[in-house]
């Protein structure tokens, strides 16, 4: 079930997208905003729909306005006191750029940077850049404390402690977006982390939590990597992001079930 937090006057033509998404136009901007509207009674609104979930993906679509900035570092330090798992891509990085305490040392959350917005992190926490790609990406998440997903030709993947690669084929044409899939993915692989912590299945403890934290990471990199190689052997020049949605299913069987 995916719930849909939006901006207002954004409400209508999301929810047009699809009769799956359940959307809940509760954000405002400095623009659109009433008069008498107080940012604590807005996120009031907004806290209803957090306890009703058990993942959320902070930036596609977002925005800079600064109004709506506040009020998801609102939202994001909610989620932490309910140690609820983050995805953090897109103007959500914006954020963090501006202010990465807000996220700082939380092991539950992922960023999923490319690469100027991995420089742009760096900068922030005042790391000098490194000739090696996982060095510099085992660097940042362990500065941040949190774990990174260094987006790029191969996908890396770090808590600070460990490192590891997703470098499954993806596709000949990277579309615009390509992003959110992932994010949506990989929100969707920390339910199922949720799951298997709280034994809605019978298993032996395997793994770890950061161990888990990484596995959802590398689960969502290649099943976004592969659907994208599908979409393109049907589409080639002429696919767009939306296209990869109709092959995530059949990623997944392939590569996991």
């Amino acid at each position: 079930m995916s719930h849909i937090i939006c901006e207002y006057s954004a409400g209508h033509v999301i929810k047009s997208y699809s009769p799956n998404l359940m959307v809940h136009p509760y954000l405002y901007s400095s623009r659109t905003v009433p008069k008498d509207e107080k940012v604590d009674t807005i996120f009031e609104r907004i806290e209803g729909i957090l306890s009703r979930v058990h993942v959320i993906v902070v930036g596609p679509g977002l925005g800079r306005d600064e109004l709506i900035l506040k009020l998801t570092e609102k939202i994001i330090y909610r989620a932490k006191e309910m140690k609820m798992p983050i995805v953090i891509d897109a103007d959500g990085l914006y954020l963090i750029q501006q202010n990465v305490n807000i996220i700082k040392g939380y092991e539950h959350a992922i960023l999923t940077p490319n690469v100027v917005e991995f420089n742009r992190l760096e900068d922030a926490v005042g790391q000098k850049s490194e000739s090696n790609p996982d060095d510099a990406c085992m660097h940042l998440a362990r500065n941040l404390g949190v774990v990174i997903v260094q987006k790029g030709r191969e996908d890396r993947i770090s808590n600070g402690e460990e490192t590891i690669k997703c470098d499954i084929e993806g596709t000949k044409k990277r579309v615009s977006g390509q992003g959110d899939t992932l994010s949506g993915t990989m929100s969707t692989f920390l339910a199922w982390k949720l799951a298997y912590q709280n034994k809605l299945w019978e298993h032996p403890d395997e793994f770890k939590d950061k161990e888990l934290m990484l596995l959802a990471a590398y689960g969502a990199c290649a099943v976004t990597r592969y659907a994208a190689q599908l979409t393109f052997k049907e589409k080639y020049r002429a696919m767009v992001t939306s296209d990869i949605s109709s092959n995530i299913g059949s990623a997944y069987n392939t590569l996991f079930e």
